[in-house]
């Protein structure tokens, strides 16, 4: 095992092949990008605090403080600990498997094939045409995830998350008080399921789409742009049901007290201009809402914002 420990600015090269990378810091900045090269470089450019400690053992180089272990990496309540900060860029090999931990620092995870694993507590992270599964979770901090292959999984506590051009065969997503706004452009059938408390859920689909869609909100209001669903509930609970296309995909959203919105992205148009909300790409329904005259007596109607 070679070892080194990192307590000024430094540029290490790394000739053994690396397949798995950890990086966990606290405060400042981590850049991870996948290259074509086999082997790793790293760049710590701005250090305060204690030294940073870089082991390679074998396939596996590690870069973190001694005393910020992984296991249980969401609960570390060191607050002495918090008195430090890195910035951290690396080039690894588009395959290898990385494991990124952040606490008060940003992350940015590009060009990775292998799976990643990004966690956070109050640090913003934005992952990057990764085309492997992949997991995040945060506490507070916002995850934007751009152009992302790779099955997607989330969790946080009340940050937002940002799919932008996701194009997985499957995203998972649940959240407290954290909104989404969700941007699709898959290439075949995709299974989204989206759970909520009080985040509004915003999803943009192409047009046109494949899937069998259920969206509930118990208090909420609910926005479609689809002809064929239908919107139930007038008061209260409503839901947005219906098939799209051949139904192939599964689409699945629910939230207790936000709200949803399904959003259609005219075709031909060539990815997001400006994101799921707003702009000319979004087809916002059209017709009356809560309590206009044409709603039918059963309380369904298309196309509707209630």
């Amino acid at each position: 095992m070679s070892e080194w420990s990192v307590a000024e600015p430094t540029k290490l090269a790394f000739d053994t092949p690396v397949n798995e990378l950890h990086v966990r810091i606290v405060n400042g900045t981590v850049n991870v990008v996948g290259t074509d090269e086999g082997s790793a470089r790293l760049e710590v450019s701005e250090i305060e605090g204690p030294p940073l400690v870089v082991t390679q053992e074998g396939g596996t180089l590690t870069v973190a403080y001694e005393d910020l272990p992984w296991k249980g990496f969401l609960k570390w309540l060191d607050r002495k600990g918090w008195r430090r900060s890195a910035v951290v860029s690396l080039a690894v090999p588009a395959r290898t498997r990385v494991e990124v931990g952040v606490i008060g620092a940003g992350a940015v995870v590009s060009g990775i094939q292998g799976p990643a694993v990004v966690k956070g507590i109050a640090g913003d992270l934005t992952l990057v045409a990764l085309s492997g599964p992949v997991r995040t979770e945060t506490v507070s901090g916002n995850v934007e995830a751009q152009s992302v292959t790779g099955d997607l999984r989330f969790a946080s506590a009340s940050g937002d998350l940002t799919v932008v051009e996701g194009s997985g065969s499957s995203v998972r997503a649940d959240s407290i008080s954290g909104s989404m706004i969700v941007d699709l452009d898959p290439a075949g059938p995709t299974d989204v399921r989206l759970t909520s408390v009080s985040g509004e859920i915003a999803i943009r689909l192409p047009d046109p789409a494949d899937a069998e869609v259920e969206a509930n909100t118990a208090s909420g209001a609910v926005s479609n742009a689809f002809d064929d669903l239908r919107v139930h509930g007038q008061w209260g609970a409503h839901k947005i049901t219906g098939r799209l296309g051949a139904g192939s995909g599964k689409l699945r959203a629910t939230t207790v007290s936000g709200s949803i919105a399904l959003l259609r992205r005219p075709a031909g148009e060539d990815g997001p201009d400006g994101g799921p909300r707003g702009g000319s790409g979004d087809n916002p329904p059209t017709g009356g809402g809560e309590g206009s005259s044409d709603t039918p007596a059963d309380g369904t109607t298309d196309k509707k914002v209630l």
